[in-house]
């Protein structure tokens, strides 16, 4: 598959869905370049013949797309503007694409001084986990110039079957605080209805295949009601990245709108109470275990 051929993209963070992310690229077509902190990482590229540069600001110094996939706000800072970071290696006119999950009024900053360093900027956040970053299944959810986003618009059709196009730059993280919302809510919905069911002494694998087809039918019901129902708990999406995010939506709600969101805060105070239990690194369904333990 060359769909991407003669695109030249540096990669920085190779994680649980960076890895896949950039792989996936490396197999449309792109020369890619790719950095991250973790060497054993690294020298696993390097083994797959995929060029890899010590810094962000080596990763950026060539290329004409540089994509951040990094844990937190902090870290996409880091990358930028830290000691060796892109803005270090940041050529005229190159386009930098933030694909975690950023707070929005630092997304809003980073976009100004890429502006300024003659760079263009999107804030493209996705969704779908691990399974979708293998499968390039993601949804990518775009804030940034439209012009823009026309340009890159096929590398992200690599990475993710459902891409749009939100607004100006930081309407992608807005668009994914109300994703994460919603993902956290209904995680918590799945969990204490199964709680209830099963204290009740209803089977929840046959409850699960009741509900499918139904109005309360889901993608987290399907997937993560399965993990529930297996205590499969490796994570797709961590718990305490979960809790990050909600964090982040109620902080910009709280702060830049004056609105309150009272479901949120609740379902963060959950997270909260499964990560005091140890469960930080699990994925997000083991929100259930929260329930357990009450």
């Amino acid at each position: 598959m060359t769909a991407l051929a003669g695109e030249n993209i540096a990669f920085i963070g190779l994680g649980l869905m960076g890895r896949p992310m950039a792989l996936n690229l490396e197999k449309a077509g792109a020369k890619l370049t790719v950095t991250t902190r973790n060497p054993e990482t690294l020298n696993m590229f390097e083994d797959l013949g995929i060029e890899t540069a010590p810094t962000p600001a080596d990763a950026a110094a060539n290329a004409d797309i540089v994509i951040i996939c990094v844990a937190d706000t902090e870290a996409v800072e880091n990358v930028l503007m830290g000691e060796d970071g892109v803005l270090d290696g940041l050529e005229e006119d190159t386009i930098v694409i933030d694909m975690g999950t950023t707070a929005v009024d630092a997304t809003r900053r980073f976009a100004d001084a890429i502006e300024d360093a003659g760079g263009e900027w999107l804030d493209a956040p996705v969704s779908g986990g691990t399974t979708g970053a293998k499968n390039g299944t993601l949804s990518i959810m775009v804030g940034g110039e439209a012009d823009i986003f026309q340009r890159v618009e096929r590398i992200f059709k690599v990475m993710g079957n459902h891409v749009t196009h939100v607004g100006q730059a930081g309407a992608g993280q807005i668009a994914k605080a109300a994703n994460q919302m919603i993902v956290g809510i209904t995680i918590s919905a799945v969990a204490e209805s199964f709680s209830m069911a099963e204290e009740a002494g209803v089977d929840i694998v046959k409850l699960r295949e009741a509900l499918t087809g139904g109005f309360a039918d889901s993608t987290i019901l399907q997937q993560h009601g399965k993990r529930m129902i297996e205590r499969n708990f490796e994570p797709g999406g961590k718990a305490k990245t979960q809790r990050k995010d909600l964090y982040q939506a109620l902080e910009f709600s709280e702060t830049d709108l004056g609105l309150e969101l009272p479901m949120t805060r609740l379902t963060m105070e959950l997270f909260d109470e499964l990560i005091d239990m140890g469960g930080g690194e699990l994925d997000h369904s083991a929100l259930i275990k929260v329930y357990e333990e009450d």
